[in-house]
């Protein structure tokens, strides 16, 4: 493994962790222009603002089901984002998965650098921004990339140190992914489908998850955690540390979302959007950082596999509803995501079924 690439007058290090030792200015790579630059001050809070809202999950299993089905299907139609509470992932497992980011990120260069790749079809890989060979200007952020599901086909090739690695990591998912499927039939139940109709279009399913590591920034004014974008996945369960960062669009003004502790921040994916024939958003979101705090989020992305054919809900689809998208395989909307980048028009709309017309 080559740690470093030397050139004559320096040694350029492969992660920004590693770089910014020492470092009291933003390096040209990372700034933005001034029209793409998070404006900071105009940002609401979200106490200002209507709250994102927080759902309870605790009646999900009991007689009080069709309120929470009813929040979550409103959450998803008005926001695209909603937090949840009670939602049976232990704080004994949140708090072993933040401190073993935490430490993973801390680890001794050469160590973290055995996971290091640029190649983004590699089903573990440690790297920094988004996409190294594409992008033209990068973002304040390194992360480990880890497919998950089936856990017997990945967990050998994660990462073996810290010690409890793959052991914690693997509960984690296991609990995330059980999550997921409730909240896939409550969703599928919002829309007025079968419950299990979501998960029988997912195929053999596929999950993958981030260790997000946003180092302090001496400049954050000028450039990104990471910009805006929708994800091309199907669903999203981000856990945060205590330092906010995470933004959501709502009604064109970028709204922080503050962390609460032991909650969880479910967005509604591309794939979702496509499902429900536009009836629920996918909506952008960016993460923004700061010249104090170093921050931690571990995104779960629920997904289709590959081979998957996704396209509007047949049942939401009539005269008055027409198709909004054509049908296609999971594996082409992905591989167009990541070859064009993160970019803040969506992904979805090169695969509507006709075109956009100005108005």
């Amino acid at each position: 493994m080559v740690v470093t690439t030397t050139t004559s007058s320096s040694t350029t290090k492969l992660l920004l962790t590693d770089m910014m030792l020492g470092v009291d200015h933003v390096p040209s790579n990372y700034i933005r222009p001034p029209s793409d630059r998070p404006n900071l001050k105009d940002v609401q809070r979200s106490s200002h603002a209507v709250p994102i809202p927080l759902i309870d999950l605790k009646g999900l299993h009991g007689p009080g089901r069709h309120d929470v089905v009813k929040q979550i299907g409103q959450a998803c139609q008005n926001d695209g984002f909603f937090q949840i509470k009670n939602h049976g992932v232990s704080d004994t497992t949140i708090s072993n998965i933040l401190r073993l980011a935490r430490d993973f990120f801390k680890l001794p260069e050469s160590e973290r650098l055995k996971s290091y790749s640029d190649n983004p079809s590699k089903t573990v890989r440690l790297s920094t921004s988004f996409n190294v060979k594409t992008e033209k200007v990068a973002n304040w952020r390194d992360f480990l990339r880890l497919h998950c599901y089936p856990l017997e086909d990945y967990v050998h090739e994660w990462p073996s140190n810290p010690p409890s690695f793959r052991e914690d990591v693997a509960e984690y998912c296991t609990s995330v992914r059980e999550l997921v499927l409730r909240l896939l039939e409550a969703i599928s139940e919002s829309l007025g489908l079968e419950k299990n109709y979501i998960n029988g279009v997912l195929s053999k399913h596929g999950q993958h998850m981030a260790m997000n590591y946003y180092p302090p920034c001496p400049q954050p004014e000028l450039t990104y955690g990471l910009p805006g974008h929708t994800d091309p996945n199907l669903i999203t369960v981000l856990l945060q540390d205590d330092v906010p960062g995470l933004q959501v669009l709502r009604n064109g003004k970028w709204v922080a979302v503050n962390p609460i502790p032991n909650t969880f921040i479910i967005n509604i994916g591309d794939q979702m959007q496509v499902i429900s024939n536009d009836r629920y958003k996918s909506v952008l979101h960016r993460a923004v950082v700061n010249c104090s705090k170093d921050r931690i989020s571990i995104p779960t992305f629920y997904c289709p596999s590959p081979d998957a054919v996704i396209g509007p809900a047949p049942e939401l689809v009539n005269d008055d509803h027409p198709a909004v998208y054509k049908n296609f395989t999971y594996e082409d909307y992905y591989k167009q995501f990541w070859n064009r980048g993160l970019a803040t028009e969506c992904c979805l709309d090169t695969f509507r079924a006709s075109p956009i017309r100005d108005s």
